[in-house]
């Protein structure tokens, strides 16, 4: 599980959005130029990078929703020690941290959000004569 490491998790997203940061390019290589039309199947080149950024987009929303919950109950769990020993420093220390991390989670899917509607934006302008999903 990669959510105990903030910046781990940061790590992997960001490796998991490599298609999305080059969608110009990816793009660009699927369609063909006039000179090339007969040579590319563009249909074919459209559904195919589409079913990638969907696989995309699911896997990445899945894995920051599966760490908002994983953290939401570690707080929820702390919460519950802190309540039983409220003046033990290590409690509030990790309950304070669980949270933060909580907060940047939250924002982190906020993030995915922009990053698809640009990517489907791009791909939309792009593709729309050759594949409507």
């Amino acid at each position: 599980m990669i959510c105990p490491d903030f910046l781990e998790f940061q790590d992997i997203l960001k490796k998991m959005r490599i298609l999305d940061d080059k969608i110009v390019y990816a793009l660009n290589t699927s369609i063909p130029t006039e000179s090339f039309k007969a040579k590319i199947d563009a249909t074919a080149a459209c559904h195919d990078l589409y079913s990638q950024i969907r696989t995309g987009h699911s896997e990445r929303e899945n894995v920051i929703k599966n760490c908002i919950l994983a953290t939401a109950e570690s707080v929820k769990k702390l919460k519950a020690v802190k309540e039983e020993k409220p003046n033990d420093l290590e409690v509030l220390r990790n309950l304070k941290a669980e949270q933060k991390k909580l907060r940047l989670l939250q924002t982190e899917l906020s993030v995915e959000e922009v990053i698809q509607e640009k990517t489907t934006k791009l791909f939309t302008e792009k593709c729309r004569s050759y594949y409507k999903p």
